[in-house]
């Protein structure tokens, strides 16, 4: 059942894909943003579990009801919150145009999808910059849509993903300001994702490490991922980067010529567009072997 809904949600979500405006997603938007505004002073507690809890416990109740329907009803529900949940395409329409810009010789239009996915403006950035960002967005955001997902999904089912997801939405929505001064929701939501995604990164960067270079994924995670602003993202990145061999984060350039220092991931060479596609074709087989690996532990299970 685990196994295929998720073969089923992942085909669904690669013809049919929920767009970032879709209205459920906006629903959710208008609903956090009224409790933020709600709890304001104080609140972040409060506001981060109203957003969260009710819909895991909503998703529980009705995973309960229809698993003692059948199996059919079941797997229909799973499918359909998966697909809620997992977003491999929300973040692959990006990561494709900005590829296809950087082919064409079109650095403007690449620098426009960079500064428009990273939602800080990257007019600076030269041609290697913006393959190397991307790379970074893409390895993120592959974890943040797809693996942490299933991961949660394999431990507590529908409501694991459904609950996951809004973390990581809350996360993004309310502490991802690039301030230190962020409101009270705001410090809260990125510290109960740290928290939930502590194990999902991890495995993250296990399936990166299996599905590349295994011990330069390794090594840079032990030596480089503690340095990066973002404790598990920072995992997730140096194992991608040792994965592939590419080097990442290092020093951009901001507008104005102002320099944005972040932390050296990999030790490998610059980035570019081979890169770009090589990252993408390592996503690709650590999604696989995470499905084979489930696969396996199904029959098992049946045996």
């Amino acid at each position: 059942m685990i196994f295929l809904s998720l073969a089923l949600a992942l085909l669904i979500e690669q013809q049919w894909p929920l767009r970032g405006g879709n209205p459920v997603y906006a629903g959710f938007a208008r609903h956090v943003s009224r409790l933020a505004r709600g709890f304001s002073a104080g609140g972040g507690v409060i506001s981060w579990l109203l957003a969260v809890v009710p819909s895991m416990l909503a998703t529980m109740v009705v995973s309960w009801l229809l698993h003692r329907a059948g199996g059919v009803f079941m797997l229909v529900w799973n499918v359909g919150v998966l697909y809620l949940a997992l977003g491999f395409r929300h973040f692959s329409y990006f990561y494709t145009d900005i590829a296809q810009a950087l082919q064409r010789g079109d650095l403007a239009r690449a620098r426009d999808l960079v500064g428009e996915w990273r939602g800080r403006q990257a007019a600076e950035l030269d041609e290697n910059e913006v393959a190397r960002v991307a790379i970074e967005l893409g390895l993120t955001y592959s974890h943040r849509h797809v693996f942490g997902v299933i991961a949660w999904f394999l431990v507590l089912g529908p409501a694991g993903a459904i609950g996951y997801r809004l973390s990581a939405l809350l996360a993004a929505r309310w502490g991802d300001t690039h301030d230190d001064e962020r409101p009270v929701s705001g410090q809260f939501a990125r510290r109960a994702y740290q928290i939930i995604d502590w194990i999902p990164a991890r495995l993250t960067a296990l399936g990166f490490a299996a599905a590349g270079d295994f011990m330069g994924a390794v090594e840079c995670w032990r030596d480089q991922a503690a340095d990066w602003p973002e404790p598990n993202h920072g995992v997730v990145l140096a194992a991608g980067a040792g994965a592939l061999g590419v080097r990442l984060g290092g020093m951009l350039y901001r507008e104005n010529g102002i320099e944005e220092q972040r932390p050296l991931l990999g030790d490998g060479g610059e980035a570019g567009l081979d890169y770009m596609q090589a990252a993408i074709g390592l996503i690709w087989r650590a999604l696989v072997l995470w499905m084979f690996l489930i696969l396996l532990a199904t029959i098992a299970s049946r045996l």
